[in-house]
């Protein structure tokens, strides 16, 4: 078990690996939470690790904000803050390895067998003076990192903390507030959408209350930017997302998940029906044709309806009904209309 760096070298070929990860950073214009996103994947590779992870330290827990490999449905998942290597990590400013969470009291032990994980490594990651979350390797062995896996996830962590400090100079709040949110239409991203589906699940569980959730896809979007180029794509996803916010409650979470992605979490709902009336309002505000520099180009969405707990109740139970009605609707589609499944 190590803190702090170490004199371990890196292979040329990683370091360039690590600097072509910079640059395409760059040259992509992410925004913070597809920064982190991209950093876990690749991270994940550079290691040879089973799974990666952006924790960010959000008061009293660790919430998983980016995840890859054996993680990636994680996201949005939380661990107390005081009962995890992580939230030892941010306490002590210094990368941490555990290489059998079985054994090591720092870990919680629980939570890692939740996960799959033996053994991992945590690097902080800094915003100006605060250490605001963590970059995390996973391996489901133990012993699995080395003293240079130790230092391949420091120079990763950095480019994080870069893209932190670019997108917030100044405000923390606002750093929470762009890695949680998507760049392009502001809506809530895909690691804040699922943090939120969990929490909503176990409320509606614990009130006996029921919850509509609505996957939607973009159609003709890949038209529009061949024809027209992707500014006027851009639009078309941002004017999706504005119609689908405004035609939502104020307690409903909409959210960009990538792409032409989008999902709606209804809260708190009547019945069935009342989904279905509130798809109706969508089918309305969404299938109308909008403007881009004079042209009228056409709008529209499939849509896919699941409700809890008639649907079933677990959240990837009802993502996966959620995705197959879109689809399936996606598949019979013949018209720029919207559609809706269930």
């Amino acid at each position: 078990m190590i803190g702090g760096g170490t004199g371990a070298t890196v292979a040329p070929e990683i370091l360039m690996d690590i600097v072509q990860a910079q640059t395409e950073i760059a040259q992509q214009n992410l925004d913070l939470g597809q920064v982190m996103t991209f950093v876990t994947g690749r991270v994940q590779k550079l290691t040879g690790a089973a799974g990666a992870i952006v924790e960010l330290a959000e008061e009293d827990d660790m919430v998983y904000r980016a995840a890859s490999g054996m993680a990636a449905g994680k996201l949005g998942l939380r661990l107390r803050r005081n009962n995890s290597l992580s939230g030892l990590c941010v306490a002590q400013r210094q990368v941490l390895r555990c290489d059998d969470s079985e054994t090591d009291p720092r870990a919680d032990r629980n939570a890692c067998r939740r996960v799959g994980l033996r053994s991992m490594v945590v690097a902080p990651l800094s915003h100006r003076d605060t250490v605001v979350g963590v970059l995390k390797i996973t391996a489901a062995d133990a012993g699995h990192f080395s003293d240079t896996h130790v230092r391949i996830l420091e120079m990763m962590s950095g480019l994080i903390s870069a893209a932190m400090f670019h997108a917030a100079q100044v405000d923390t709040d606002d750093l929470y507030h762009k890695a949680t949110h998507d760049g392009l239409t502001g809506l809530a991203n895909r690691a804040l959408f699922y943090d939120r589906l969990r929490q909503e699940l176990a409320l509606a569980q614990r009130q006996s209350s029921r919850l509509g959730l609505l996957s939607l896809d973009m159609d003709g979007l890949k038209p529009i930017n061949d024809t027209f180029g992707h500014r006027a794509g851009d639009a078309a996803i941002h004017e999706m997302g504005r119609r689908i916010r405004g035609v939502s409650r104020r307690t409903d979470t909409v959210a960009r998940l990538g792409g032409d992605e989008f999902a709606v979490i209804m809260v708190d709902i009547d019945d069935r029906d009342a989904a279905m009336r509130h798809v109706d309002r969508l089918s309305a505000a969404i299938g109308e044709p909008f403007a881009f520099e004079g042209r009228s180009l056409p709008l529209g969405a499939s849509v896919g309806l699941v409700t809890c707990p008639e649907d079933g109740a677990e959240l990837d139970v009802l993502m996966e009904k959620a995705d197959q009605a879109m689809y399936a609707i996606k598949r019979t589609r013949a018209t720029h209309r919207v559609s809706v499944a269930s």
